[in-house]
């Protein structure tokens, strides 16, 4: 990011398809051919594991797996594995701009079985050469998943004790019993990368690079925490001690608890921090670059009690610190990472995000609460090694925030960013960001096409809702990426020599 750029935030689930939901096939193909046309160098998306708790990217079955509903169904029929009929006619729901879940949730799977039965029939080696390569994760992931399915769905914590501990001859049962359930669950992986790297190289080629995003925390449901309980805060039973989340604020009187295990950092640094270097290598096999959720919890987390409602009566405890980046530094390289710095932000938060060059996050629509205060916040501020967003994935569209200003921060913002509606408030606070020093700006599609708050994606500490919006196909207009193309050229920030002219 060493010249002016800018880019969009748009998730895989999010574009348009007739099968409810967003996918890696055509339509994300054609949305990387929309960004080049629009002068982008940079596609951020949310996390794509398989989604658990709450439909959240952020609360997955595991760090490594792929999300099964991303993958496409016409490719799959392109390539034999399906017949058309077996899927084109299932009702996938009625509202074209809304995921719905549940009817994922019961139709996909069964095709995709169809797919893995001809899959692991027509192509064993190559089959048997992927779940080599990925045996460190991908064996227990796939026993994980199976071991769900035969116990309903129910987290691990209550499954028999046997299996719920991982004792050997339990674990020796288990694998020979769900011999077959868990080869399809290898094989939705095989399908899922299989289509990442097609997709990837395909946005790559377009010259734009992907921004993926990694939670700090993983959820507890998960083949991760199952299957490395001593990288955890956890008891004998498996139970945890301490999990994450934060403070009480002036946004709620409760904080938020999360829940997630914490890690036991102390037994992490013992070992270099094999588990997270691992984990940060597998994804910069994924993405180009990678955006670090959460940075301030390797400063210092809060930690609260395992079985409290809320929130309030956590401690903050002491992260790995520069300890954790020097160590991934030496096993990695220099690698391109966006430090999520947003929260409870203190000194040391900020000297560790110098100390480690990282680029922080600077959020336009966080610049505005107190009206005549020169929050860093607001663009003229920003570090030109800073990345720039309107708002994130956890704020509301532009329009959804101008909405909630009070009168005294709605005639502030008005003047500092010289809103009209003749030129669209929105386009107004857009330009704004793309005239700052940051050196990358980020905005999410719905501000593009000028949505409201029903276009938000999440609002925190709220269960369902969230993680729905799509886009309709005719959102990516030939007459958005020129305008789109102009502003970028307006503000330097076309990919230098890259972006083929748009300005008819």
């Amino acid at each position: 990011m060493s010249v002016r750029s800018s880019g969009v935030l748009m998730p895989i689930f999010s574009l348009p398809s007739p099968y409810g939901v967003g996918t890696l096939g055509r339509q994300a193909r054609e949305f990387a051919d929309f960004l080049a046309r629009s002068g982008q160098s940079h596609w951020q998306i949310l996390p794509i594991g398989p989604t658990g708790y709450g439909d959240s990217p952020y609360q997955s079955f595991s760090s490594r797996a792929g999300n099964p509903y991303l993958i496409d169904l016409d490719e799959l029929e392109q390539q034999g594995l399906l017949e058309r009929e077996e899927y084109a006619s299932l009702p996938w729901g009625d509202d074209p701009e809304r995921v719905d879940y549940q009817t994922l949730y019961r139709l996909r799977l069964p095709v995709l079985r169809r797919a893995c039965d001809r899959l692991l029939s027509r192509s064993p080696a190559a089959f048997d050469r992927f779940c080599l390569l990925h045996q460190a994760w991908l064996d227990d992931y796939a026993l994980f998943m199976a071991l769900k399915e035969r116990y309903g769905g129910t987290p691990w914590l209550e499954w028999p004790e046997d299996i719920r501990l991982r004792r050997p001859r339990a674990m020796a049962r288990a694998k020979k019993e769900l011999e077959d359930d868990i080869r399809f669950w290898q094989g939705v992986q095989y399908l899922f990368f299989g289509q990442w790297q097609e997709f990837k190289s395909y946005v790559n080629g377009k010259g734009i690079s992907i921004v993926g995003d990694l939670p700090i925390y993983v959820a507890g449901d998960s083949a991760d925490v199952w299957a490395a309980p001593e990288q955890f805060l956890l008891d004998d039973q498996g139970r945890p001690t301490l999990v994450a989340g934060v403070p009480p604020d002036d946004y709620s009187a409760d904080g938020q608890l999360w829940g997630n295990p914490l890690f036991r950092w102390d037994r992490m640094k013992q070992d270099g921090y094999a588990w997270w270097l691992d984990r940060v290598a597998f994804q910069f096999k994924i993405y180009d670059v990678l955006r670090l959720d959460h940075f301030r919890g390797f400063e210092s987390y809060y930690a609260i009690p395992y079985g409290e409602k809320t929130a309030r009566n956590g401690q903050w405890l002491p992260g790995p610190g520069m300890d954790f980046f020097r160590a991934l530094r030496r096993s990695l390289g220099p690698r391109p990472i966006i430090a999520e710095d947003l929260g409870f932000l203190t000194p040391e938060v900020y000297q560790l995000l110098a100390d480690t060059g990282f680029p922080g996050m600077k959020v336009l629509e966080f610049g505005f609460g107190d009206p005549g205060e020169d929050s860093e916040y607001l663009p003229h501020n920003y570090p030109v090694h800073s990345v720039a967003y309107p708002g994130t994935h956890d704020n509301d569209t532009i329009l959804g925030w101008l909405d909630s200003l009070t009168p005294e921060q709605a005639k502030f913002a008005r003047h500092y960013l010289r809103l009209s509606r003749r030129e669209g408030l929105h386009w107004g606070v857009l330009r704004s960001l793309w005239a700052s020093p940051a050196q990358l700006t980020v905005v999410q599609m719905q501000d593009l096409l000028g949505l409201d708050r029903r276009a938000r994606m999440n609002t925190p500490s709220t269960l369902g809702g969230n993680w729905q919006w799509r886009a309709l196909p005719e959102a990516m207009s030939a007459g958005l990426a020129r305008r789109l193309y102009r502003e970028a050229a307006a503000y330097q920030r076309l990919p230098r020599g890259g972006a083929a002219k748009n300005e008819e």
